[in-house]
């Protein structure tokens, strides 16, 4: 362990730091502290960046902890990592990505062992393909499918990795106990005894560290504006300490009403982007996306097309849509009920639980969301709505869709439309149908009465298993194909059902089958003690 009355003293940085409180100390004993934590081991750090205003506090805080260490003691890695969803509000990846390049080429030039690095999510992930690709509805508060597979997977993957690599690591947050009464329980439930560090609640051998979290808001822009000055004529108002400037994260916030940025998710105790937010402009969890509307109202009117389409995916998840824009079979390609709620009666008659998208819409959307996209580039804004590979990622989920299969292969056709090319697309990987086989399909289907959908999806498994010489669960296979609900409408499918039990009336029986089973143990139990009575006797 390093010495460290060596690595920092305290005394000599109060000489050369500002003077200005925060909380209830100086800033110096908050870059000693920091200072002090980090030379006690040797388990590397990564710190959590966001682009808003905590994390950028935390980074600064750290990277003046490094900059007053002697370099001999700058022993131990740090690693600010950011997540991008892919669908950030564009303006702030803008100012992330411009952040990035310069801490990452000031600690180059200051000889820090600090390096930046972005997560994304992986393809089948990411927002676009499993709403457009899958047909998952817009995230709600109810069903908010995407923060684990968007922001908790990425990041949880780079500290798997740190850990394989180096043991254990501390992860470095900008949690506040001001900032909410939730994440004030989050801190204080996890911290160590006697330690400034707290344990992950899902990741072993990782740890947390909250410099600053008892800090006001207030505070966080002290230090932003430039607390940190040596001098009054060291540096310029707003300068970061590794040559950036923060003025424009300034302004961001007042042109969003200082509506607040997402913190970086790393497991689900991290509260996640509620009403206070600068996150995905797809989120659909919040009724109204206050900070963007800000945003356009001050200067951004660019995004005005975004706000729009955003705003469409938030209407579908009203109650009185969702039969409109999904399908009445879930992915599994069956009909499923509502189970009965507390208090309810269960002899009511279930709603059914309304599966993906329609796929007209999905392909809808997508032509719509290319079209913003080549309008705002027109326009002179650099901006890539939705990638490349997970177009090629969608276009698989369509072919590939449980309940209607795209045998057209449409997505190369709306890619064509709009950008007048075609992309490299997979040519061995698509269906083995197209639209000519799938019209012989149906007019077969309709002279034996049976489902055009049904025989596509036993040919598909035949062919997938083309060349395998054990077909082992085949039959499991072929059962599952022939048990889905097949059938031209939901009236259709209803009406072949009729014969068949509905989840209330499984329930009921449930129940009945349940009191019977009581009363067999009860007369079973006595049984055993006539018996055992008799035995003795």
């Amino acid at each position: 362990m390093t010495n460290l009355k060596q690595c920092y003293d305290l005394d000599d940085y109060k000489n050369f730091i500002n003077k200005e409180i925060f909380s209830d100390r100086v800033l110096a004993e908050y870059i000693a502290e920091v200072q002090r934590i980090y030379c006690s081991d040797k388990r590397p750090w990564v710190i959590g960046y966001s682009g808003g205003k905590d994390s950028s506090a935390v980074v600064t805080l750290v990277y003046l902890a490094l900059l007053g260490l002697e370099p001999q003691y700058r022993t131990k890695s740090v690693f600010v990592v950011s997540s991008d969803t892919l669908v950030e509000t564009p303006v702030v990846v803008d100012l992330i990505s411009r952040t990035l390049e310069q801490i990452e080429k000031g600690a180059k030039r200051d000889k820090l062992p600090l390096t930046c690095h972005a997560v994304v999510p992986k393809i089948y992930e990411t927002f676009w393909v499993n709403l457009l690709g899958k047909g998952y509805p817009a995230p709600t508060r109810s069903f908010r499918w995407c923060t684990e597979r968007m922001k908790i997977n990425p990041v949880s993957d780079f500290i798997k990795n740190k850990i394989s690599q180096f043991d254990e690591v501390i992860v470095v947050l900008g949690s506040r106990s001001s900032e909410s009464a939730s994440r004030a329980q989050v801190i204080a439930k996890h911290k160590i005894d006697g330690s400034r560090l707290a344990r992950h609640t899902t990741l072993a051998n990782a740890f947390i560290y909250t410099p600053i979290d008892t800090w006001d808001v207030e505070d966080v822009w002290k230090l932003l504006r430039g607390a940190f000055r040596y001098s009054p004529d060291d540096i310029e108002e707003w300068e970061s300490p590794w040559g950036g400037n923060n003025r424009p994260l300034w302004t961001l916030y007042m042109d969003s009403s200082d509506q607040g940025e997402c913190p970086l998710v790393i497991d689900e105790s991290t509260p996640s982007c509620g009403n206070s937010r600068f996150g995905c402009w797809t989120c659909t969890v919040v009724k109204k996306d206050r900070a963007m509307e800000s945003l356009i109202k001050n200067g951004e009117e660019w995004m005005s097309p975004l706000l729009e389409f955003r705003d469409l995916l938030s209407l579908t998840t009203e109650p009185e849509k969702k039969q409109i824009y999904r399908n009445y079979k879930r992915r599994t390609g069956k009909i499923s009920y509502q189970y009965a709620k507390e208090g309810e009666d269960i002899a009511a008659e279930r709603k059914i639980v309304p599966g993906p998208y329609w796929i007209d819409y999905r392909k809808k959307w997508l032509k719509q969301l290319l079209e913003i996209q080549v309008k705002l580039n027109k326009e002179g804004h650099k901006i890539q709505l939705i990638t490349e590979p997970e177009l090629h990622a969608i276009r698989q989920e369509w072919l590939r869709d449980p309940n209607e299969p795209d045998w057209s292969d449409s997505l190369p056709k709306i890619y064509k439309e709009i950008f007048g090319k075609d992309l490299n697309w997979v040519i061995d990987d698509q269906s083995h149908f197209d639209e000519s086989d799938a019209q012989i399909l149906k007019q077969l289907a309709l002279e034996y009465d049976v489902e055009a959908e049904m025989i596509m999806k036993l040919i598909e498994l035949e062919v997938s298993l083309e060349g395998i010489s054990r077909r082992q669960g085949i039959f499991n296979k072929i059962e599952s194909i022939l048990k889905q609900d097949w059938g031209k409408n939901l009236e259709e499918i209803e009406r072949k059902q009729a014969k068949l039990q509905k989840r209330h009336e499984k329930d009921l029986h449930q129940e009945e089958i349940t009191k019977i089973e009581n009363e067999l143990n009860i007369l079973q139990s006595k049984f055993i003690k006539i018996d055992s009575f008799q035995f003795h006797y």
